[in-house]
């Protein structure tokens, strides 16, 4: 059974200009790499914070 619902995504790129596609995908892409360099740098912090048991 096939839906009739348009696809979402491709309305959503007919309804912006290229250079407004350009810049959404160029912001998602920053805050990609924000997010995996927040979460490296945090992971880093917690390993430093931690204190080895000894024994």
């Amino acid at each position: 059974m096939t839906s009739n619902l348009p696809n979402l995504r491709r309305l959503f790129v007919e309804a912006r200009s290229e250079a407004e596609e350009n810049a959404y995908s160029r912001s998602a892409f920053y805050n990609l790499v924000l997010f995996m360099t927040s979460a490296a740098v945090f992971s880093l912090v917690a390993q430093r914070m931690t204190k080895p048991v000894e024994s």
